[in-house]
């Protein structure tokens, strides 16, 4: 980012719109966040240790969903724990995968806005195909439905990942019905109808394109299933959900070569690799950025906002299906924020390295001329935290010279620095 994406900005109309998309505004203003994340010129808190006094800084995080790999970690594992604590029952589930031909994708680039009805096709094919199976008066079931827009190489290929109750809640009587095996074909075909008759009335597609893909042996959507999931698994349901909402793209499986100004990835099987220029692969990256206020994931049925809702304000949110046993009140294990680091990280965040004793966050420190004043005395105003950006034509000599002055241990402001807040008091 730091190398090439002022240069990609400059050339993106010319030379990746057409395959990503129109260049969104948006985007600069993610990246830019980005490049901030965890630069304590920005910002920081004040952690310390209430038993010995040592303390440190940390900076601010940007805090950019499906972009930012550390604060969308962290979106991850709550994203996770929440639902499997407020929002999904002690049922069992399944995972559906409900995808289009490449065909139909490009409609998709062009008009984000479109996500949102690929989420709605999905839901009300399986709806119909749930409610069918199930003899009870007013089924009702409940799905969670995460859009996603990459491929294993970062194509745009939009598809929907559904985790959904394997059967229907039975109106008000505090039951559950499990439901047979659903035939997949016929609910492809069901998903198939649904989608074309969306972009028809969208007017994106003409009735020639309908009866063309009528024609294909294979029509390209496709449905996939998983198997059911027991009601006691919690933990393949919280990996599941963090798997339906994973950034677009691994770290593990990126090397930049930054002397050719190439990526090298590698797909999710280690078998096969794909070299892609520096510009493309940000132009890659940005096709899958949400817009601003852009909802990925979506609440249906006995799982919508609005049944939730109601059922809260009845007091009946909490109720367990008469099929399972009660296995307590989770929500009392609500995990905050150092949790969060520990699962991620597997780090305490507040543990004092020197003397294992219990720090907490002091204060926030966010006016300017009190950061500089502090980093100035800590010796870190001067000190980048990352490198100068790529110099694509050949260096001056004044960047060759400023570059002698970046110390080699820049790392430790955001560990544990060897300075005292004392100091800087009495100074």
């Amino acid at each position: 980012m730091e190398d090439y994406f002022e240069p990609f900005v400059g050339i993106y109309d010319e030379h990746f719109s057409r395959q990503y998309g129109f260049w969104r505004p948006y985007v600069a203003q993610v990246v830019y966040r980005y490049l901030d994340c965890g630069d304590p010129h920005n910002g920081f808190a004040r952690v310390k240790c209430k038993d010995c006094g040592h303390e440190y800084l940390l900076a601010f995080s940007c805090k950019r969903r499906h972009f930012c790999p550390s604060c969308h970690q962290k979106r991850v594992v709550e994203f996770g724990e929440r639902l499997c604590m407020d929002v999904l029952k002690k049922i069992p589930h399944r995972h559906f995968v409900f995808s289009i031909p490449k065909i139909l994708r490009r409609y998709f680039l062009y008009d984000r806005k479109l996500l949102a009805n690929l989420s709605r096709c999905a839901w009300e094919s399986l709806k119909a195909f749930l409610q069918e199976a199930i003899p009870e008066n007013e089924p009702i079931p409940g799905a969670v439905i995460a859009v996603q827009t990459f491929g294993d190489f970062l194509g745009f290929n939009p598809h929907c990942h559904i985790l959904v109750t394997d059967g229907c809640f039975c109106g008000n009587k505090g039951m559950f019905r499990v439901a047979p095996p659903l035939e997949l074909k016929k609910l492809e075909a069901l998903f198939r109808h649904q989608m074309l008759r969306m972009l028809l009335n969208k007017r994106k597609i003409m009735q020639e394109m309908v009866r063309m893909l009528a024609t294909w042996r294979h029509s390209g959507f496709h449905v996939f299933c998983g198997h059911r999931i027991s009601p006691a698994d919690d933990t393949a349901m919280e990996n599941l959900a963090r798997y339906i909402i994973r950034a677009s793209f691994s770290q593990e499986r990126m090397h930049y070569l930054d002397q050719e100004g190439k990526v090298v990835y590698t797909a999710k099987d280690g078998k096969e690799t794909k070299i892609f220029p520096a510009t493309e692969w940000l132009a890659n990256l940005s096709s899958h950025i949400p817009n601003r206020g852009e909802q990925m994931v979506r609440y249906y049925g006995f799982y919508s906002n609005v049944s939730r809702g109601k059922r809260q304000m009845a007091g009946r949110n909490d109720d367990v299906p008469c099929i399972l046993e009660p296995q307590g009140n989770l929500k009392a294990f609500r995990k905050s924020w150092v949790r969060l680091i520990q699962k991620i990280y597997e780090v305490d965040p507040l543990l004092c390295p020197k003397c294992q004793g219990a720090m907490r966050i002091v204060s926030s420190i966010e006016d300017p001329s009190v950061i500089r004043d502090i980093l100035n005395h800590l010796g870190l105003w001067l000190v980048r935290s990352r490198p100068l950006p790529k110099i694509h034509d050949p260096p001056t000599s004044e960047s060759a010279t400023a570059d002698l002055h970046v110390p080699s241990h820049t790392h430790m402001i955001y560990g544990d620095p060897q300075y005292s807040w004392d100091d800087y008091i009495q100074a």
